[in-house]
């Protein structure tokens, strides 16, 4: 689905694309021409790069997923980001990172943004709305500034998954505190993979918006370089801020498998403490039930009227003794 407006200081113009003639009616007209196209066909794939002589590669590189990245052709600068959400996945995870790949192609008075699904990303989404009410600086600003706000609220909504998985993380240490339990382990683990899906994509974002801040990019007017910067800075701060998130998850994961040790411990103590107290007596009981009692020369004691009594407090003995024993040895 391919739509277009064209838009300058004196207002917006909505244009239907029915045609390859209307596609390049809108890319000649005058100010600033925005064509946003979404799940196209192979034969509007072709009507795009052949109308705004994109390479058939570019357009490969968004369908393929490939990582970010900023590159610079003759008549447009090529950049691709990643939209991030936190979404129920269809793996034995309950939540994952999903990216959704946007294309934005900027030329000297045109820009083209391309999604591969059909369903809108926010970040794309809300700035057109921005374009048709007229809002802001946008309609005096050239296609870069709407690759910039484009850019900008894709990061804002990195920031928005970041805040999602720092509650997730305070309720895993908060869990962590009360004691082991299996599934605080299945969410420490979900967290670190979700870090690090979102890790694989910060990283390689902030490289491709450090070409647009730089003034490598062609494309991009010197105006415009701040508002990139801005955004780079944010990139950092979002890039320190995942690792700081990955080093909190490995310290809980440290904290639980701690947690789980000791436990583990407490009950071998435990079990330790009884079989100690019951080998004395199960030796004493083994002694006596072998039932030598055919002649009183061969357990002389079972002849004595006081044997049951004495051998009952023997051992009772013994368990007083070892149970004290334990118990200043703090193992009780």
């Amino acid at each position: 689905m391919i739509s277009a407006q064209v838009y300058d200081a004196g207002g917006v113009e909505m244009i239907s694309v029915e045609s390859a003639s209307d596609l390049e009616a809108a890319r000649d007209a005058h100010g600033t021409t925005w064509v946003r196209v979404s799940a196209a066909t192979p034969e509007e794939i072709d009507t795009i790069s052949r109308i705004f002589s994109i390479h058939t590669l570019e357009l490969e590189d968004i369908r393929s997923d490939v990582r970010p990245k900023t590159e610079e052709f003759h008549d447009h600068t090529f950049v691709l980001v990643k939209s991030a959400s936190l979404r129920r996945g269809e793996t034995t995870f309950d939540e994952e990172v999903q990216t959704r790949p946007v294309g934005m192609f900027i030329g000297q008075d045109w820009v083209v943004t391309l999604t591969v699904e059909e369903t809108a990303v926010t970040a794309v989404e809300r700035v057109w709305q921005s374009v048709e009410n007229r809002e802001g600086r946008i309609l005096v600003n050239g296609p870069d500034f709407v690759a910039y706000r484009i850019l900008d609220r894709v990061v804002d909504d990195y920031f928005d998954l970041l805040d999602e998985i720092e509650d997730t993380i305070e309720v895993i240490e908060d869990g962590v505190l009360e004691g082991p339990d299996p599934d605080i382990l299945d969410g420490l683990n979900t967290v670190r993979r979700d870090l690090l899906s979102f890790r694989k994509v910060v990283w390689p974002t902030r490289e491709a918006v450090s070409v647009l801040a730089r003034g490598d990019a062609a494309h991009v007017r010197e105006s415009t370089e701040k508002y990139y910067r801005d955004v780079y800075d944010h990139l950092i701060e979002i890039v320190d801020l995942t690792e700081t998130y990955r080093e909190l998850a490995r310290g809980a994961r440290d904290i639980y498998l701690n947690a789980l040790s000791q436990s583990t411990n407490e009950v071998m103590r435990r079990l330790t403490v009884v079989a100690t107290i019951f080998i004395p007596l199960t030796f004493v009981v083994g002694i006596y039930g072998m039932n030598f009692s055919d002649g009183a020369w061969n357990m002389p004691e079972l002849s004595w009227s006081y044997a049951y009594p004495a051998v009952m407090l023997g051992m009772a003995l013994v368990t007083l003794i070892l149970l004290y024993h334990f118990d200043r040895e703090g193992w009780l």
